[in-house]
């Protein structure tokens, strides 16, 4: 059997039908699944409001103005290549002992010595060259063979002796054949040479060939292009000419690169052997 309306809440709601009605309201429906109907003792509660959040406003942190940092700080001291590459305190035997038996690229597999440099780690004047030919791989020394024989002649005519300066390569391992080296093996290799000379801190650096002077200037530029040209390295002086070899092939470059050297003595300060020129006895 249906539950019964209490006859109080049927009284209440024949009221309500018949005010709807005076009203011209007169469909209504029930609900098929009524819910319990509350007596009229109960109260029917009403539903609560929503309360909408706050909207959040965000926390400022403020520092104190002794702490006020800046976001884009004034740049200052060296420059990004130079700050990657140079170690304070830098010596050349650190270095050698940084380098030990080097297997960093493919060319150690094939070399009988590791060429390091030579010369005075003070000097003014440093000679960079591509890399060991066949009579350095088995000394252990930078040009020693014909052209290193050269660059004596050289060195020696601009008034100097080879342990006034120092020489050294852009790799330090022999390429196989004396063949050029390879830009994965120069870029593996370069860094040595860079810490080289941050450590010596010449004043003036010569670039002999074309690898050593694209290596230092960063660039594809043949050596035709700015052979005999001051050019700037970490403010320092860096003039490229012709490598000693190229002279052996070509010796008629010898009075190109002897005008090259004139101008290095000139800022070095030196007189140079009365009467002399560069490789004339090879």
């Amino acid at each position: 059997m249906p539950e019964r309306i209490p006859p109080a809440f049927q009284e209440k709601l024949t009221e309500r039908l018949t005010f709807y009605q005076d009203i011209g309201i007169q469909l209504f429906y029930r609900d098929r699944y009524p819910q319990r109907v509350a007596s009229v003792t109960e109260e029917i509660p009403l539903p609560k409001p929503v309360q909408k959040p706050l909207p959040v406003r965000p926390v400022v942190e403020t520092r104190p103005a002794s702490l006020k940092l800046d976001v884009f700080p004034a740049a200052s001291g060296p420059s990004l290549f130079e700050a990657i590459n140079k170690i304070a305190d830098d010596t050349l035997q650190k270095i050698r002992t940084d380098l030990g038996d080097c297997t960093r690229c493919k060319l150690h597999r094939g070399r009988t010595k590791l060429v390091f440099g030579d010369g005075n780690p003070k000097a003014e004047l440093v000679f960079v060259g591509e890399g060991p030919g066949r009579d350095e791989d088995a000394q252990g020394l930078p040009f020693v063979g014909r052209a290193g024989k050269l660059l004596t002649q050289m060195i020696e005519a601009m008034g100097l002796q080879r342990e006034d300066v120092y020489i050294c390569n852009v790799v330090k391992c022999r390429p196989p054949e004396n063949r050029t080296p390879e830009k994965d093996e120069i870029k593996t290799c370069s860094p040595f040479l860079l810490r080289q000379l941050d450590a010596i801190s010449p004043k003036v650096i010569v670039c002999l060939g074309s690898v050593a002077a694209q290596t230092l200037l960063e660039t594809n530029r043949g050596i035709s292009h700015f052979r005999g040209e001051w050019l700037d390295f970490r403010g320092r002086k860096l003039m490229a000419t012709y490598h000693p070899a190229y002279l052996l092939r070509n010796p008629s470059a010898k009075g190109e690169v002897w005008k090259d050297l004139q101008k290095v003595m000139a800022v070095l300060g030196l007189q140079g052997k009365k009467g002399s020129q560069a490789g004339k006895s090879s």
